[in-house]
């Protein structure tokens, strides 16, 4: 099922498994892989065989034939199909250090987790891991692994606090001194986001849309707040009429998009003010100093920053590459041992 990928070898890796994306991060070589987490399975004479995985898998949504499914084996940040999912992990994988020899031995791996994960949920991916060829698998928290990534003093005696949107997840971590002193996960992200504007269009508009139209529509005008010039700014959108059974196209403006959006993001910031809440004092003086990092694909929503400031009171900067910092901060954690064993013991 797999092919060749590179020379041979045990390269260790770091892996940030999301529920939409996945990225691979190898030592000397940053990150070289950045693809979706869908896994597209053929079914032929009772047999399931995987057709393709990635990028690959992505684009046949919605468009397959019957005897082809497609799978995205994470949901809110944790594997929901042991098999499926460690199928996907062998194939990045191999696709990054290469298809090992019978003498060579599998790499060391760095993994990705909410904060919220339970022991169940973390067995269940330290064992996809091993079992798509990981010859020793650490775990380490999103959030911290986010925080080290977007350049936080991690190590020093200060706070600093961290909020990563992801796919299936809203991360918020308080760290100091190599740990989190208070770490949360709340199952809203982007795919809730995409859930509530599919909604919006089918309640509002009478069309059904697919998850890639609505991600698409939310990356190219949505915001986390109406803005003055957001009844000028128009999108359109192709979907299939509830009524009629065939395809319409209309317009949706960034207002309504907002609108849309409204539940789930009030829900990210309500997450946000209870970490704050649940800060002790000395830490929470530092965060007031310092101001919240956001980081993960959700950051880039417009304006989502200054609804978590106006929520709480605080400066909120959006770090330099928040779509990478968990796998950065992961690959970091992998090239230093002493810090790997301060963060995730085996």
């Amino acid at each position: 099922m797999f092919f060749r990928f590179g020379s041979l070898g045990s390269r260790d890796i770091a892996i940030d498994l999301g529920t939409a994306n996945t990225l691979v991060y190898v030592p000397g070589q940053g990150i070289v892989i950045d693809e979706p987490s869908v896994v597209a399975v053929e079914v032929a004479g009772g047999i399931q065989r995987v057709k393709a995985v990635g990028s690959d898998a992505k684009i046949l949504i919605g468009k397959t034939p019957g005897n082809i499914r497609t799978y995205r084996p994470l949901t809110d940040g944790v594997i929901n199909n042991l098999e499926i999912a460690e199928e996907m992990i062998k194939y990045f994988i191999q696709k990054a250090v290469g298809v090992p020899s019978m003498l060579s031995r599998g790499p060391e791996v760095v993994i990705c987790v909410p904060s919220g994960a339970t022991s169940v949920e973390r067995r269940a991916i330290r064992a996809a891991a091993y079992n798509a060829g990981g010859r020793e698998v650490w775990l380490i928290d999103e959030p911290m692994a986010a925080a080290i990534g977007a350049g936080l003093p991690v190590t020093e005696p200060v706070g600093s606090m961290v909020v990563d949107i992801g796919g299936g997840t809203t991360e918020v971590g308080i760290i100091s001194m190599n740990g989190l002193t208070y770490g949360t996960s709340a199952r809203v992200g982007g795919d809730k986001m995409d859930d509530a504007v599919t909604a919006y269009v089918r309640r509002k508009y009478n069309l059904q849309i697919g998850e890639g139209t609505a991600e698409r529509i939310k990356k190219e005008i949505g915001s986390a707040v109406a803005t003055p010039e957001s009844h000028l700014i128009v999108g359109h959108i192709s979907g299939q009429d509830v009524a009629k059974g065939v395809p319409r196209e209309t317009s949706i403006t960034q207002a309504e998009l907002a609108e849309a959006l409204r539940e789930p993001i009030a829900q990210i910031a309500q997450v946000v003010v209870a970490a704050l809440e649940k800060t002790k004092p000395e830490i929470a003086a530092d965060v007031i100093d310092r101001g919240i990092t956001m980081t993960g694909g959700g950051s880039l929503l417009r304006n989502i920053d200054k609804v978590i400031a106006d929520e709480t009171g605080l400066p909120v900067h959006i770090a330099e590459a928040p779509l990478i910092c968990v796998a950065l901060g992961a690959g970091r954690v992998l090239e230093d041992p002493a810090f790997r064993q301060t963060l995730c013991p085996a």
